[in-house]
């Protein structure tokens, strides 16, 4: 706690800075009349100093984590347009802090909308399977050390590279929180490292990330290719490749200790349901000929496979080598979170294929928990004596009497008054006995509806179609096209229902990034954004290796405020002409601005990635001052020490 209350404190003394910076601005300090190709900023009017106040206020308040983020953001968006159409009325002069069409425009940004309608892709590779193949394949089975975080981070930051980062981390998530619970690992130690591996991706080409983008077309929109030579494709590697080396130990070092542990992992003593599940093999399944180890059937969390029943022998010593056969019977002993998982494993299915004979078909049944009543008709009679299936159009999977688990074939356990029956049933089960007076409780499973694993390849092909157009971009199709075309195959393909798609998004995510925009806006629009900018450079004098570190450091600032492209933009323009006055080559600094506003790693504000982890991480806001800061200080310094052995800051003579 102290140490994040110094980073707090830390943090807050730089804003001060920067304010008092603009304080010699709006003073009237006469070193910006140097910059001849710039005119001189403009002086801090009461809007700016509204703005920079709302917005400092805002972080200030969810460092205290006692509010929502995106109560505390919209607010501060209320406020500034309370504040500027009041200001507006009183002076009879347009509303320059925060217009309502200015606040509104987040809800229509391209980036706000494209994370939006990744949910529902992602949505698509969840209901079919495609993320937990995806997470078993790509992190393995290791649970934790050095090895398993780099199978996450490298591929990750190599992906990253090519395509835009939010579809590749909205993929990721789901197929994390999977990997996380079933190995009991904390989320909060991974799911950050997975945005700041995408951020460092996007520093080694010029198409890794829109901010790259932006500053080249900038480049060229300005004559440079013409004076300075164009952008390369990999010209930005030569300076991203060691920031991303040197963030990737970082994280997977003095990082992983900063990390909060946050989000407590499963604990299998607070629930206090324990089934034995009777499953079986099915002969033309994916599991016939594979090892216990194989099918991923050991080591399963708060979960046992305690015996296999094949053609009337018991195997009560379970080896992993042993393999299965078509028709083996499996009993597992576990908790009830950990079955729902094994009940969407591909290749098993209820014993003697009762599941198959229910009128419903897979995709609409669900895992069902109900508590026999003293009034059922089937008291004192066995499941099978009982014809349960036929009379209620389910199939019962497992028992559970006081808490603890019944063991024997689940055909032969006789009803008794309390039992829990673990049910597979239609969806419509719950409504249907809801009131009804053979069972005292009826509920749905969370998270157990059955997996289309049949179009798991087809939800995976549409996803590598995004991301094939989000990179080559045809017919100049944009990232946005390409969600959204990839979300309406995944809905008319049924890799995911309507109903489902619209559940999976996050609307807490997507209206503080549509609030954060329009923040950044406010600092635009009311001048203090440049403001900012400009008084920064001041303080660099005539020294290009000084102004250097204004500039990256000037645009972190702006960046982890503003949108990354917006504080790109201002600064390009700050930056050419404060080169241009002290004779120093531009390239340089071009450079460092596409690698600054890349530098997303103290606020979650600054980035989306960061946004969208931010839920299913567990994090608080003051987590990411105490990882992001000392990563922010150590990119910064490397790169400004580097940059000028890559690219001099003095043009070469001839």
């Amino acid at each position: 706690m102290p140490q994040t209350a110094s980073l707090r404190r830390l943090f807050t003394l730089a804003c001060a800075f920067a304010l008092c910076l603009c304080v010699g601005q709006a003073l009237g300090a006469d070193q910006a009349a140097a910059l001849a190709a710039q005119p001189a900023a403009p002086a801090m009017t009461w809007q700016a100093w509204t703005a920079v106040g709302i917005v400092l206020l805002l972080l200030v308040t969810l460092a205290t984590n006692r509010f929502p983020v995106d109560v505390l953001v919209i607010g501060a968006v209320a406020l500034m347009v309370f504040i500027g159409e009041v200001g507006a009325a009183l002076s009879g002069e347009p509303n320059r802090l925060l217009s309502p069409r200015h606040a509104l425009e987040g809800m229509s940004n391209p980036g706000m909308i494209t994370v939006a309608v990744m949910y529902v892709i992602v949505c698509g590779l969840q209901e079919t399977g495609a993320v937990q193949w995806l997470g078993g394949r790509i992190l393995g089975r290791s649970r934790s050390g050095l090895w398993s975080r780099i199978r996450l981070l490298a591929p990750v930051a190599c992906i990253s590279a090519f395509m835009n980062n939010t579809p590749l981390v909205a993929m990721y998530i789901p197929m994390l929180s999977d990997w996380c619970r079933k190995h009991r690992v904390s989320p909060s130690k991974v799911m950050l490292p997975l945005s700041y591996a995408a951020i460092f991706g996007g520093t080694l080409t010029i198409i890794g990330t829109s901010t790259n983008l932006v500053v080249v077309g900038k480049w060229a929109e300005v004559g440079l290719n013409e004076s300075n030579g164009p952008i390369g494709f990999f010209e930005i590697g030569l300076i991203g490749l060691p920031c991303c080396a040197f963030g990737l130990l970082y994280i997977l070092t003095l990082g992983q200790k900063l990390l909060p542990e946050r989000v407590p992992v499963l604990d299998a003593a607070k629930d206090i349901r324990s089934y034995t599940v009777e499953l079986e093999v099915d002969p033309s399944g994916a599991l016939v000929g594979k090892t216990i180890e194989q099918a991923g059937l050991r080591g399963l969390p708060n979960l046992f496979l305690s015996e296999i029943e094949r053609a009337g022998a018991l195997l009560p010593a379970v080896a992993p080598e042993e393999k299965l056969e078509g028709g083996d019977r499996l009993f597992f002993v576990g908790m009830l979170e950990s079955i729902v998982d094994l009940q969407k494993l591909r290749g098993l299915r209820a014993p003697d294929n009762q599941s198959h004979k229910l009128a419903a078909p897979r995709p609409q049944r669900t895992l069902i928990e109900a508590v026999v009543s003293n009034s059922c008709p089937l008291l004192g009679r066995t499941v099978r004596e009982g014809r349960f299936r036929n009379t209620y159009g389910a199939v019962v999977l497992a028992v559970a009497r006081n808490g603890e688990r019944l063991q024997g074939k689940i055909g032969d356990i006789e009803l008794r008054i309390g039992d829990t029956l673990l049910l597979e049933a239609p969806s419509s089960f719950v409504e249907q006995h809801r009131n009804s007076r053979d069972f005292f409780l009826v509920s749905q499973v969370e998270g157990s509806r059955a997996v289309r694993h049949e179009k798991a390849g087809l939800s995976l092909a549409i996803m590598l179609g995004v991301i094939a157009i989000a990179t080559i971009e045809p017919f100049g199709f944009s990232m946005l096209h390409a969600a959204v075309l990839g979300a309406g195959l995944m809905v008319i393909t049924r890799c995911c229902t309507a109903s489902q798609a619209r559940k999976a998004v996050d609307w807490q995510v997507a209206t503080v990034i549509a609030a954060s925009i329009a923040l950044g806006k406010s600092l635009e629009v009311s001048g203090a954004a440049g403001a900012i900018g400009t008084s920064l450079v001041d303080i660099a004098g005539s020294n290009p290796w000084m102004l250097l570190f204004v500039i990256y450091y000037g645009t972190m600032l702006l960046t982890e405020i503003v949108t990354n492209n917006a504080a790109a933009l201002l600064m390009f323009s700050v930056a050419h002409a404060a080169s241009t006055q002290v004779g120093a080559d531009f390239r340089p600094f071009a450079f460092g601005i596409m690698m600054a506003a890349s530098a997303c790693f103290s606020t979650p504000i600054g980035y989306q990635t960061n946004l969208m982890v931010m839920s299913p991480g567990g994090y608080r806001f003051s987590d990411y001052f105490r990882v992001g800061i000392p990563m922010n200080i150590c990119m910064g310094l490397i790169t400004c020490t580097l940059i000028p052995f890559i690219w001099p800051l003095t043009p070469t003579a001839g």
